[in-house]
């Protein structure tokens, strides 16, 4: 069996960060994928025995994050290397080219990280201070357990939001940060030490900055911030969390926050369009995420200030 039903999908009308994945270990396309991580996530709440399978046929690793506790029997280049109960927190790296198939028994909850090489190389030379001579492997295709990763996972898993929007800086900073940390812990111990990370200078912090205001509303992805600065997504995150104490998404979402702030008092737009200018893509998300900043409903805020305009 090779797809899942129609009754495993979202919504037709959510929208998120993370879609749903149709077919295992099988992202939908990987021709416009190779400067990004695709985050997919492949879940059932029925009980009911699946049987599914992977020829490894794309072209990038796999890295399988357990979400939940689950039943599975999972062969691995031919051989068994699950039978029966898995732990959440489990994560397993599949390499392009290597077959897989397994058998749920019971529900599961996984997301899928599709990585390719250049990624990877990415990853490399920003921990490393250079540009690694061969294709990049990870792992040898047993089990991991990593508490960081695991940390990681959960936090992607639980930042699904009906706004993919907002949610795409996230994503993308924290699939990076499981890359690079897989990358660190295969090749520390082969290549030079890791270097810290330095600030991010002014003049590109301004830069960065200028570009967000200038794009408030329409969606901003970390490639695009980065690409503001002229670094690559793994340097520019590092260097702008020194530099400003926020991560880019973090930094983001303030932004947007404080337009919407400076709209309501200063026009007499509806929240919704206060919303949509903000670049948020729905009234709710940006009343959950605007009360979460400043304490109050956009509309509570408002009244509250109206003196102020």
């Amino acid at each position: 069996m090779n797809s899942l039903s129609d009754s495993l999908s979202p919504p037709r009308t959510a929208r998120h960060p993370i879609e749903m994945e149709r077919e295992w270990r099988r992202p939908k396309s990987v021709e416009d994928a190779s400067h990004e991580i695709r985050v997919l996530r492949w879940s059932n709440h029925c009980s009911e025995p699946l049987d599914v399978s992977s020829d490894g046929a794309a072209p990038m690793h796999c890295v399988a994050l357990n979400l939940k506790c689950t039943v599975v029997d999972f062969d691995y280049a031919a051989r068994p290397l699950i039978r029966g109960r898995v732990a959440a927190g489990v994560a397993h790296i599949g390499a392009p080219g290597v077959a897989a198939r397994a058998r749920f028994s019971s529900q599961f909850d996984v997301l899928h990280l599709f990585v390719t090489q250049r990624v990877l190389k990415e990853c490399y030379a920003d921990l490393f201070g250079r540009t690694p001579g061969e294709e990049l492997t990870l792992g040898d295709g047993s089990l991991l357990r990593d508490p960081a990763i695991e940390r990681l996972s959960q936090a992607l898993a639980v930042s699904q939001t009906h706004d993919a929007a907002l949610g795409k800086v996230f994503t993308d900073s924290v699939s990076l940060a499981i890359a690079s940390r897989l990358v660190a812990s295969q090749y520390a111990g082969t290549s030079r030490g890791s270097r810290g990370a330095s600030e991010l200078p002014k003049w590109r912090m301004t830069r960065v900055m200028d570009y967000v205001d200038a794009h408030l509303g329409e969606p901003i992805g970390l490639a695009d911030m980065a690409d503001s600065a002229g670094l690559t997504r793994m340097h520019f995150a590092a260097q702008f969390r020194q530099a400003s104490g926020l991560r880019p998404h973090e930094y983001l979402l303030r932004r947007r926050i404080e337009h919407a702030q400076s709209m309501l008092l200063r026009s007499q737009h509806n929240v919704l369009d206060v919303a949509l200018a903000s670049g948020f893509r729905s009234q709710a998300h940006f009343t959950t995420v605007f009360k979460r900043f400043v304490g109050e409903t956009p509309c509570s805020w408002r009244k509250n200030h109206d003196g102020l305009r």
